[in-house]
């Protein structure tokens, strides 16, 4: 996902400037070591349900003040420093946007993708 196409795109909406005042975009990358024990990682496989990861973001899209909601997240397998994950959601207030956005990043992690390390 190109995030400024992206945003470009989501202001080409003639009901945008009417209802958006926050744009908040999340941009999820391989570490290069483990969050569990810091050890180096030289892949990581990624397996993202497309299904269930377009299902919370209709659930998103209800929440009070937010405008829309582009999720991009790819399967396969990946190096240290490739892209993982987007997120950008869209909104009236920063206190609607910011929640929407925490919210939907961690049902994704949690319910949306499985991933495993393949360490060095």
């Amino acid at each position: 996902m190109d995030i400024t196409k992206t945003i470009a795109h989501m202001k080409e909406n003639p009901e945008f400037a009417a209802n958006v005042g926050m744009i908040l975009a999340h941009n999820g990358v391989v570490r290069g070591w483990s969050r569990a024990d810091r050890e180096k990682v030289e892949f990581l496989e990624v397996v993202a349900d497309q299904n269930k990861i377009e299902a919370i973001r209709q659930e998103q899209l209800k929440r009070e003040g937010i405008f829309d909601i582009k999720i991009e997240a790819r399967s396969g397998r990946f190096q240290p420093g490739d892209d993982l994950l987007f997120i950008v959601v869209a909104g009236d207030f920063r206190e609607n946007v910011k929640a929407v956005l925490s919210d939907t990043l961690e049902k994704i992690k949690t319910e949306g993708v499985a991933k495993k390390e393949i360490k060095i």
